[in-house]
């Protein structure tokens, strides 16, 4: 039989922190939480000890924390990357639930966050989140995802307690096999995203956190 690790319990740096990370007790819980905080505009990462210290988080701080969660509710702390052309990237903390996939996420823009899991595939959920993944400029970004990343093999690296194993992530992040969502003939015939879901997507948005295209 293959083994699996498993993590000690997490430990934070007051029992605040403690209390809430047990108040967890299903994925929405999660979503929750990391609606709760403000989005993060700074130039670092967090690991999710630091994200319950500093109550802020981005893309990737999120996605963390939400697996860091997930293993606490006995689920592997599994990642996904969406890639994005003309945008930032995002990343999505992934968890099943009979058989189908869904999605836990930080985002600066309301539609990139909790998807149910309904989705057969992770390319049906990957899928799901292409109308509402657009830029300041209304084009429709997303491009591609890739598989599932299991943090459990990063566990030497104490990625839930140290800030210094992020740029590891990011790396092997950047490693993992990625697939195409739309074909370039595709793309040449996308559309604007239309006024209504473009403000809808903006709804509370930091401007700070937003990709601006041809911004230096």
């Amino acid at each position: 039989m293959k083994k699996t690790t498993q993590a000690a319990p997490l430990s934070w740096s007051s029992r605040k922190d403690q209390r809430l990370f047990e108040s967890i007790r299903r994925e929405l819980d999660i979503q929750n939480v990391l609606d709760s905080i403000p989005y993060s505009a700074d130039p670092i990462y967090r690991c999710p000890r630091s994200v319950l210290r500093d109550r802020k988080a981005n893309c990737f701080d999120g996605a963390l924390f939400a697996a860091a969660a997930l293993r606490h509710l006995g689920r592997p702390p599994l990642i996904m990357e969406l890639k994005a052309v003309r945008d930032d990237d995002h990343l999505l903390a992934l968890f099943r639930r009979h058989g189908c996939w869904g999605a836990i996420a930080k985002s600066n823009c309301a539609g990139l966050r909790f998807r149910e899991p309904i989705y057969r595939t992770i390319r049906e959920l990957a899928l799901s989140y292409f109308e509402f993944y657009f830029n300041v400029e209304s084009e429709k970004t997303l491009r591609g995802y890739s598989v599932p990343v299991d943090l459990a093999g990063l566990d030497p690296d104490e990625w839930m307690f140290r800030d210094e194993t992020m740029e590891r992530i990011e790396n092997r992040i950047d490693r993992a096999r990625h697939y195409a969502l739309v074909t370039p003939q595709m793309v040449k015939t996308l559309g604007k995203t239309d006024p209504r879901t473009y403000a809808a997507g903006m709804l509370g948005a930091d401007d700070r956190g937003l990709y601006k295209p041809g911004a230096s």
